[in-house]
């Protein structure tokens, strides 16, 4: 499969919500932090919902159902409904139903989600390696998962039992800080057994797919914060990608990114949603966005003008990732990005 590489950011005239007709849209540092809604994000949605753009949200959490996903949005003022919300779990099941017989046995590792999803495509979800499984499915089971789950696992992965994963992020946020997501939990049973699973979650097809099935977008924008998950899992899709800042990702992480990491567009929240994106324009042997101009310089990265931070970030994006090509930019940033306080 062919993919576009991005060389600089990408301007649209248009509101970004009229120019897709649907947002997928990432959880965790996008919509909501800590069970709280991010600045802005109640009234931006709501804008471009009104104006007609279809909100899907996406998330590699395998945990909850979607009618739990959809009760905690309408709970904070983002109306939706479980049709609205695709999780890895859907993506997995899928993936496993296409491989085992209606109505196989799946050894679950994980929380409710998981069953739920496995149920919904005609399989059986158990609990022990002597179910006689046809498959072993781990998803994110929360920070009270018995550790005796991850033996059940790997008894039935040990003995050549398909095995598959929901995610394999590593990290998942919390409340109190970073925790453990369901791809340490993997590694456990990596380790145990030295098998390798089949994934499907973000930034792997089989989840790009289950979203396009289930919404039925013709022209999706992905919209989210972190690079290894949201932009890639766009770029392996094939389709276009806002980078919000409102997460994991900040500047310095952006500048460095290869071309897979590489979004379309970027903007401090999802008040991006709702405007045109500037063209980033080559000038002076640099490249200008708004009032700001940015270059290679050496070794370093440099920024000059005023105005708008995130124009700064595209001017600076697009200097970086022409310096850099194919690979990472090593460039340093620290005073360019400084100056923009980011």
């Amino acid at each position: 499969m062919s993919q576009r590489v991005r060389t600089r950011p990408e301007g649209s005239a248009r509101a970004l919500s009229e120019a897709y007709d649907t947002a997928l849209l990432d959880l965790d540092g996008v919509v909501y932090a800590g069970g709280s809604a991010i600045d802005h994000a109640v009234e931006s949605l709501a804008t471009a919902r009104d104006g007609g753009m279809h909100l899907a949200y996406v998330t590699n959490n395998a945990l909850r159902t979607p009618d739990a996903v959809a009760a905690h949005l309408t709970e904070l003022g983002i109306p939706a409904a479980a049709d609205d919300v695709i999780t890895s779990a859907q993506a997995v099941a899928r993936l496993i139903s296409e491989q085992v017989p209606q109505g196989a046995r799946v050894l679950v590792v994980g929380g409710e989600g998981l069953r739920v999803a496995l149920r919904e495509r005609g399989l059986e979800p158990v609990e022990s390696a002597d179910d006689d499984p046809a498959a072993v499915v781990q998803g994110f089971g929360g920070p009270d998962l018995p550790w005796g789950r991850f033996a059940e696992a790997s008894y039935a992965v040990a003995r050549g039992v398909p095995w598959f994963a929901s995610n394999t992020d590593l990290t998942i946020p919390s409340g109190r800080g970073i925790a453990p997501g369901n791809g340490a939990a993997v590694e456990v049973v990596r380790i145990a057994t030295g098998a390798d699973p089949q994934v499907a979650g973000k930034p792997l097809p089989p989840m790009h797919r289950e979203t396009i099935l289930r919404t039925g977008a013709e022209r999706p924008l992905v919209v989210g914060d972190r690079l290894d998950t949201d932009i890639e899992g766009a770029f392996n899709g094939e389709v276009d990608s806002l980078l919000v800042l409102t997460g994991v990702t900040d500047g310095a992480q952006l500048l460095a990114a290869p071309p897979r990491h590489r979004p379309t567009y970027v903007d401090r929240d999802l008040r991006g949603l709702l405007t045109g994106q500037p063209d980033v324009e080559e000038a002076d042997g640099g490249f200008r966005c708004g009032g700001w101009t940015a270059s290679a310089d050496g070794e370093r990265l440099r920024l000059e003008g005023e105005g708008d931070g995130p124009d700064g970030l595209r001017a600076l994006c697009a200097a970086a990732w022409t310096s850099a090509g194919d690979g990472s930019c090593t460039l340093d940033a620290e005073k360019a990005l400084a100056r923009l306080g980011m």
